[in-house]
């Protein structure tokens, strides 16, 4: 894929796009059995895009039927693993065909930087893609070792049909994430992009199609939480559901399981995750440049951003510093405009939850040292409140926004309990230049990936989700991500009483 483009090639990419709008069911487009629609907006512009089908319970019905259809007589699942492999392929390489496209959807519908969407959403979701489609004929059974008379086999078999709740703040990428290994598996997926951003997983879908998914094995509705999440949830069809998104919005899966067919539930949610500094850092502008990556990147909207600065008080007014220069260099605007690092929020309603965070740090007399304004709209400009102590709702509520709260320390055992002082374990970074001090604060701190002296989640190749209420029963990337589209089966094959019946 080639690097960025010019704004006005953005620009003249956006003005050719045609959206897709309707439902994908069972290998073709439809609108939604209601005739309802839902205006789906740029937020940068508030200007509207299309008018995308608004699903419900009756097209959660037939998309599920089509899907546990297509499972059932095998037209996917039964496949080599190599024909699933040169399917999966083909898609990678349409989307890379059409990534400049994707990008600009991707940027239009949400709000994000095209840089960002070039640079990293999309070449990311291709390399998904690509790396589960070449897992698929590397993963081996197993045979047990029960002696020579007899044969145990321990095999995988797909789990049936799943259902996959996407957030909205990674469109493309999460989607990527969850079919990649669904569909590696054998099993039927049905989609429910976020109501926000449904135009990049409908393309997606036509591509697919074109690929060679078989028409049924992926059907994508939009539509609202209540009118398609919750009747995917409680379907008695769905063998499994992997969300992600809020943690509130987690546990009512959790609950529709629970009333419906005990199906499996893999949820990765909320985070609230620390930076912690320490004050021997050789390189603290290098740190500075992670710290702004880590809570600044898409806006703040992100799970796994280090939204917490905990950062020894010797050290805190030179980063601080460090981290304004390099702040510097983040410039805010039209999300088409390749120049820009930062984009709108994503939504009106998400904009008054973020800003309503600034207005609380006045309220709790809480310094706003950088940024703190409102600019064209939606964008909130990149914001660090200082002293934010552990009572403040800055320091303990996921903000999902681009607001960094700094909490100072002077002993580790300090930084570990503040580190820790969270409902949440997605993830956390930490830096040092004592190899013992980061070994231990990264085994004592209780999150489910933590970098050292680096932000980031690792790659397509390390597992991704957390502890304590981020989320559990299974893990987005890597390998084990295959485990929770599966089903374990033991296969007893007697060979000793065979000739009894000969």
């Amino acid at each position: 894929m080639s690097g960025l483009l010019s704004a006005s090639d953005y620009a003249a990419i956006a003005g050719k796009i045609v959206f897709p709008k309707e439902a994908f069911i069972d290998g073709v487009f439809r609108p939604s059995l209601s005739g309802k629609t839902f205006p789906t907006t740029n937020p940068a512009t508030g200007a509207v895009l299309t008018e995308v089908a608004a699903c419900n319970a009756e097209d959660v019905d037939l998309a599920v039927k089509a899907a546990k259809t297509a499972f059932e007589d095998g037209r996917w699942r039964r496949r080599s693993p190599s024909e699933r492999k040169a399917v999966l392929l083909r898609l990678a390489d349409l989307l890379e065909r059409n990534a400049h496209e994707l990008a600009v959807m991707e940027s239009l519908d949400s709000g994000k930087p095209v840089r960002e969407c070039q640079n990293t959403d999309v070449p990311e979701t291709i390399h998904t893609i690509r790396w589960h489609a070449e897992l698929i004929d590397k993963i081996y059974d197993h045979t047990a070792p029960v002696g020579s008379d007899t044969v145990a086999l321990v095999v995988r078999e797909p789990i049936g049909v799943v259902g996959l709740v996407l957030p909205w703040n990674f469109p493309l990428l999460m989607l990527a994430w969850k079919i990649g290994p669904s569909l590696a598996a054998g099993c039927s997926v049905v989609v429910k992009p976020a109501k926000e951003t449904s135009l990049t997983a409908l393309r997606l879908a036509e591509l697919a199609h074109q690929a060679g998914i078989p028409a049924g094995v992926l059907n994508v509705l939009p539509g609202g939480g209540r009118d398609v999440g919750e009747p995917i949830g409680r379907h008695p069809d769905v063998a499994m559901v992997s969300f992600t998104g809020s943690t509130d919005t987690g546990r009512l899966f959790l609950k529709y399981a629970a009333e419906s067919n005990l199906k499996q539930v893999v949820l990765e949610c909320g985070g609230k995750n620390p930076a912690v500094v320490m004050d021997d850092v050789e390189d603290v502008d290098a740190v500075a440049r992670h710290i702004v990556n880590g809570a600044f990147w898409n806006m703040g909207q992100n799970c796994s951003a280090s939204s917490r600065l905990i950062v020894h008080a010797d050290i805190k007014d030179a980063l601080l510093e460090r981290v304004g220069l390099h702040l510097r260099e983040w410039k805010m605007g039209d999300p088409l405009d390749p120049e820009n690092f930062l984009g709108s929020l994503s939504s009106d309603a998400h904009f008054e939850k973020v800003y309503s965070y600034i207005e609380q740090a006045k309220a709790e007399n809480i310094p706003v040292v950088f940024g703190g304004g409102a600019r064209h709209g939606i964008f909130v400009e990149p914001t660090i409140v200082d002293d934010a102590g552990p009572e403040s709702k800055l320091f303990r509520e996921e903000i999902f926004g681009p607001i960094l709260s700094v909490t100072t320390f002077t002993t580790i055992d300090e930084a570990i309990a503040l580190a820790n002082d969270t409902v949440y374990g997605l993830a956390a970074a930490v830096y040092t230049s004592r190899l013992n001090r980061a070994l231990r604060l990264a085994r004592e701190i209780r999150a489910g990936v933590v970098t050292v002296n680096c932000f980031g989640e690792g790659d397509v190749t390390t597992p991704f989700g957390g502890f304590k209420e981020s989320g559990f029963g299974g893990r987005d990337k890597s390998i084990w991500a295959h485990d929770q589209y599966t089903e374990i089966k033991t296969i007893w094959i007697d060979a000793s009483t065979s000739e009894k019946y000969n």
